[in-house]
């Protein structure tokens, strides 16, 4: 499986409002220049966070956004099934009608296996485990 650029980037985003949650709001600019992402598109990744209420905002000069929950309180799961169209390792798992070898096929539960194994780590992670576990960003 490969994560879209929407999957990566948001990700990002949302991790940049985990560090600061109970800090008070920060701004999607404050968070382009952080993270090297274009303003523009930040600006549209966090409208689907608004939408699932993840996020709040606050308006004025020292306005921004917000988690709405605590970081312990979201999945990885939660973004990126937000985030990305498609999430499976191959088509068949999630759709049969795709190949006509799908009923026997001997490697397609193989890739069951190993697509549940990911979405377990996914669904077990928080944004607060991996703020308990990050090390400080470096570019290489």
């Amino acid at each position: 499986m490969k994560l879209s650029t929407r999957g990566r980037y948001g990700t990002r985003l949302i991790m940049e409002l985990a560090r600061n949650y109970g800090k008070g709001p920060v701004s999607v600019s404050a968070i382009a220049v952080k993270q090297e992402i274009a303003f523009k598109y930040l600006e549209q990744l966090i409208i689907p966070f608004k939408k699932a209420g993840f996020v709040t905002s606050i308006r004025g000069p020292k306005g921004g956004y917000m988690l709405t929950k605590s970081p312990d309180m979201i999945r990885l799961w939660d973004i990126l099934t937000l985030l990305e169209d498609h999430l499976s390792i191959v088509d068949c798992i999630s759709d049969e009608t795709v190949c006509d070898n799908t009923s026997d096929c001997p490697i397609r539960p193989i890739w069951g296996k190993a697509f549940n194994a990911m979405m377990k780590v996914f669904k077990e992670t928080s944004l607060a485990d991996i703020l308990y576990t990050e090390k400080p960003y470096q570019k290489s």
